[in-house]
């Protein structure tokens, strides 16, 4: 789902109040949830996307869902229920936890790679990023057989692509002029 601005506000707004009542590690785990949730269900997608469906059984279909959440989140709930925004919830999740990542200067790195990453690609992509950053890194998988092997690493603005398949392309251009 891609983000917009209003969901990057509310997450804003949210971090900040977790943040000042110390409660947004826990608020961070309930967002995860939330995200997760939502775009692993279709049929919780769909009812949180119906216009039809009024935002009062949307707000207490939520609670209930997520009856366990922080009061921060609950509160989230509430508020989009006055606002009438549920549809922006999935998009509020996610900006959540990545505004939360940059604030305990976590990044992402996405990996590419051909087949899923064994011990050993873990290693050699740990230690390529070292170079890259010095800020704590999580590493996200993407498996992608078209790059025949090697990986490819993207944090940020910055690449680094050790694919075959970008290899076969370079020597191709070499061979060729």
């Amino acid at each position: 789902m891609a983000s917009t601005r209003a969901a990057i506000r509310y997450a804003k707004a949210i971090l900040d109040m977790a943040d000042t009542i110390g409660v947004a590690n826990e608020v961070s785990s309930d967002m995860a949830l939330i995200a997760s949730t939502v775009n692993g269900n279709e049929e919780l997608n769909t009812f949180i996307q119906n216009p039809t469906i009024t935002v009062e059984v949307k707000e207490n279909a939520l609670q209930a869902i997520f009856a366990d959440v922080n009061g921060v989140t609950k509160g989230l709930f509430h508020l989009l229920f006055e606002n009438k925004r549920f549809e922006i919830l999935e998009g509020i999740a996610l900006e959540y936890n990545k505004l939360y990542d940059e604030m305990n200067g976590v990044e992402v790195a996405h990996v590419t790679t051909a087949i899923p990453m064994d011990i050993d690609l873990k290693a050699k992509v740990a230690a390529k990023i070292a170079t890259f950053s010095d800020k704590k890194v999580t590493i996200e998988n993407t498996v992608d057989p078209s790059i025949i092997g090697g990986f490819i690493i993207r944090i940020g603005d910055k690449q680094y692509n050790a694919s075959i398949a970008n290899r076969l392309q370079v020597l191709k251009r070499e061979l060729s002029n």
